[in-house]
C-alpha cells in the first residue's frame, strides 16, 4: 500500500492539516475543502488543483469519470487497499468538482444526513415521485 507524505495537492504536510485517525470524518472534508478553495487563486504551474480548475468543468469531469472508471477496475479486482486508494482518488476529484461549482462536502453530507434512516427503495421512490412531477 502507497502512502503519501503529503497533502492531495502536494503540498508538505504540517500540524494544523496532518490527518490522524483521531479526526472525525468530515473534519477531514472540511480541511480538504479549505484546501481546495485556496487552490482557486493558485498559479497552475504549481498546482495540479488550480491547473484542474483553470481547464474548466470539462477537463474536471473527465478526470472524476477516469477515477470513477479506475475505482470501479479496483473493486473487480478484489485487492482493498488498491480500491481504497482509488476510491480516495474519486472522492479527491468529487470535491474538486463540488468546489468548482461552488458547493462545499457539507452539502454532500446534509443531503446524506437527510436520507440516514430512511429506507433506500422509500428514498429512491420519492426521487422518481419528485422527477415526475
Amino acid at each position: 500500500m502507497t502512502h503519501r507524505t503529503g497533502t492531495a495537492d502536494g503540498q508538505p504536510l504540517s500540524e494544523s492539516n496532518a490527518a490522524s485517525p483521531q479526526h472525525p470524518t468530515d473534519a477531514i472534508l472540511r480541511q480538504l475543502a479549505a484546501v481546495l478553495e485556496s487552490r482557486k487563486g493558485a498559479d497552475p504551474q504549481h498546482s495540479y488543483v488550480a491547473r484542474l480548475y483553470a481547464k474548466g468543468l470539462d477537463a474536471i469531469l473527465k478526470k472524476v469519470g477516469e477515477e470513477a472508471t479506475e475505482t470501479i477496475l479496483a473493486a473487480k479486482e478484489g485487492n482493498p487497499e488498491h480500491l481504497v486508494y482509488e476510491t480516495a482518488d474519486l472522492w479527491f476529484h468529487s470535491l474538486v468538482m463540488l468546489a468548482h461549482q461552488g458547493l462545499s462536502p457539507d452539502a454532500v453530507l446534509d443531503e446524506l444526513a437527510r436520507r440516514f434512516g430512511v429506507s433506500g427503495l422509500v428514498e429512491k421512490a420519492s426521487r422518481t415521485t419528485a422527477a415526475d412531477t
